[in-house]
């Protein structure tokens, strides 16, 4: 198999909060948890860590911590805003990490050229690599598969994509006329298992916030082309795949790792904790999840 920069079960982390506060040594405990499990690297500071709504010195704090904890992982670190002074901003803040998540600038709803010339502007000011994410639920804009194949075919520190628009088609694009050493990776868990068996490199996961050995377990036997395992790790993880999205991520999430004693459930707004009626299904699923 073609080796690419980044292959394999990522995690979208959670910002665990307390109090006004990031709660880091919670933070740090996940990370470990997540080291421990096999993961093979990390993304905190993305749309999961409601990263809007961290200041820039909790930012840093994040970094730090992922950095001393994650056991010589990768850290890709989510910076995109949408600006290009604000994106950059971050990445100059942020200089400790191994690769840049950047999300297509969202609420201003550019053209296709738009995105061609900003995504080429922000690469253009740093040699770190840089992954596009495609979130257009998010974003209100999709980026298309031609924009996405200019930019890895034009750009050298442009090295992958983390694909969320849920557009198969358009993704199976980019899997068929990508150079060879740009890595597609799914960024919904129900896609992962259809997206890896077209030839992906793995996925950024939010349900491995949850559940990382199982997450690395099912990743790791598609790698392998062991559909069977990957099936039914696949079906044994589809109701916390889709329900961790019952209400806007990470609101479910939270939830959960709540109920498993590993963070408080505690967002910032505009965000807020779970329904009642989310807590009993999450509660329902992870009894499911682990029964004996």
């Amino acid at each position: 198999m073609q080796q690419r920069l980044f292959q394999g079960c990522g995690t979208a982390m959670f910002t665990p909060f307390k109090g006004d506060g990031v709660d880091i040594e919670t933070f740090a405990a996940n990370v470990e948890r997540q080291v421990k499990a096999g993961m093979d690297f990390l993304v905190p500071l993305g749309t999961t860590g409601e990263t809007p709504t961290l200041s820039d010195a909790e930012k840093r704090l994040v970094l730090e911590t992922a950095r001393a904890h994650a056991g010589g992982r990768k850290i890709i670190v989510g910076v995109g805003t949408n600006s290009v002074p604000g994106t950059l901003a971050n990445i100059r803040l942020l200089p400790e990490a191994d690769a840049f998540l950047v999300v297509a600038p969202y609420y201003n709803k550019p053209p296709q050229r738009g995105l061609y010339e900003y995504f080429r502007t922000i690469a253009a000011e740093t040699d770190k690599p840089v992954i596009l994410y495609n979130v257009p639920s998010r974003t209100g804009c999709n980026i298309e598969a031609e924009t996405t194949l200019r930019l890895a075919h034009d750009v050298p520190n442009i090295v992958g994509v983390k694909e969320a628009s849920g557009k198969i088609d358009q993704i199976l694009a980019i899997l068929k006329d990508r150079p060879a050493d740009f890595s597609v990776l799914s960024g919904n868990d129900d896609d992962t298992l259809k997206l890896m068996k077209e030839g992906a490199d793995g996925v950024i996961s939010v349900a491995s916030n949850v559940a990382p050995a199982e997450m690395v377990q099912f990743v790791h036997a598609a790698f392998a082309k062991d559909w069977a395992t990957a099936e039914a790790l696949d079906a044994r993880l589809s109701d916390l795949f889709r329900n961790l999205f019952i209400e806007p991520n990470p609101i479910p999430g939270k939830a959960a790792m709540a109920r498993l004693g590993l963070m408080e459930n505690t967002l910032r707004l505009p965000l807020v904790p779970a329904t009642q009626a989310t807590e009993d299904i999450m509660s329902q699923i992870l009894e499911a999840l682990w029964k004996k």
